[in-house]
């Protein structure tokens, strides 16, 4: 404890802790969004329930990366077909390749349930159990993890440092997911926003996982989607969305005045 209150540590805690608001940004929006299939009245719980797991999880793999980094960096098979296909895959690379699979997935399957105007099929997609909801949290929230703690261990090898980073990060998103899942439930147009940003976030998880993997097609290897290119795909996005409401606005008043 009194390691953890030297300066140069205080100063490593500040910004892994605004390393974890960063990095965790696409985190809280896939719980903001995916907590809102749980029955109203549990939602706060689901939200809180699943990131407090999670927090615990988190400073569980801390340790265990700590003592077996080296095991989930070392390569376990690989896929070789000359002149087609090269790879050699770790366990880092699966769950990250997985999770990205896992979010484009869960983008696309309430995007398609938004384009349905079956009521049945509406009544389906609500029905979803609370506990099913928070493993869902827990299990994502642990792939995103791997981009913090590994960013994390960069930045210093002091272990109450970066598990104090990550209760505090794990306590900001508690509190930020009811912000954000409020201003959806105001703003339901921002959900479809949402759910492309989260596809393009699973996008971005597939680049790294095929880049931890080492993955080439034809002689032309996969290179991560670098942080900057992933806010400034976000940027063009929210502007987008925000000049096509605004037209549409526009269109519909237009319209109203000629009936008129």
């Amino acid at each position: 404890m009194t390691d953890l209150l030297t300066f140069p540590n205080l100063v490593t805690l500040g910004l892994l802790t605004l390393l974890q608001a960063v990095l965790g940004f696409d985190n809280l929006l896939y719980i903001s969004l995916e907590s809102k299939r749980a029955p109203a009245k549990d939602q706060p719980k689901v939200r809180k329930l699943g990131i407090g797991i999670a927090i615990f999880l988190r400073i569980a793999l801390l340790f265990l990366l700590v003592t077996v980094i080296d095991y989930f960096q070392t390569p376990i098979f690989g896929i070789n077909i000359e002149g087609w296909v090269e790879s050699h895959f770790n366990i880092h690379s699966l769950i990250v390749l997985l999770g990205g699979v896992f979010i484009m997935y869960t983008a696309m399957k309430e995007i398609w349930h938004m384009m349905k105007l079956d009521e049945h099929e509406k009544s389906e997609r609500k029905a979803a159990s609370t506990n099913q909801i928070i493993a869902l949290i827990v299990v994502v929230n642990v792939v995103f993890s791997f981009d913090s703690i590994l960013s994390a261990m960069a930045l210093t090898d002091v272990l109450p440092v970066m598990a104090v980073a990550i209760i505090i990060g794990g306590l900001l998103m508690i509190k930020l997911a009811g912000t954000v899942s409020a201003f959806l439930q105001k703003n339901r147009l921002y959900e479809v926003l949402g759910l492309f940003i989260l596809f393009v976030v699973g996008i971005m998880l597939l680049s790294e996982g095929g880049h931890l993997a080492h993955i080439s097609f034809m002689g032309n290897p996969i290179t991560p989607m670098s942080k900057a290119t992933f806010y400034f795909i976000i940027a063009v996005l929210v502007l987008t969305d925000v000049v096509q409401s605004r037209y549409q606005k526009k269109l519909l008043a237009e319209k109203a005045n000629t009936e008129v």
